[in-house]
């Protein structure tokens, strides 16, 4: 194996600590970006929960116009049923 000079083994020795030197900034490049991604994030669920909240209000509203519009039919049916037992009432009654 072939052995490396004292000055060569420093050079080497000397790049690897700048290229630690440069962890620190990109440790804190990232830290920056998850940040950025966590507050879009939050925004994105935010907006998100608004328009189902609105989707359910709307569903609400035409669920109530839905039972209202069944109600009025449900009577409607039974108009003529209340009917018929009153003119039958009312022809027992007679004799």
């Amino acid at each position: 194996m072939q052995q490396r000079s004292a000055i060569e083994r420093i050079e080497i020795v000397e790049r690897k600590v700048e290229i630690m030197e440069r962890l620190p900034e990109r440790v804190t490049a990232v830290e920056l970006q998850l940040v950025q991604l966590r507050d879009e994030m939050r925004a994105e669920f935010s907006a998100t929960r608004a328009k189902m909240r609105a989707g359910d209000e709307e569903t609400r509203r035409y669920m109530r116009v839905l039972h209202e519009d069944v109600i009025t039919r449900i009577s409607m049916l039974e108009r003529p049923r209340r009917s018929r037992r009153r003119q039958i009432r009312s022809r027992e009654r007679a004799r």
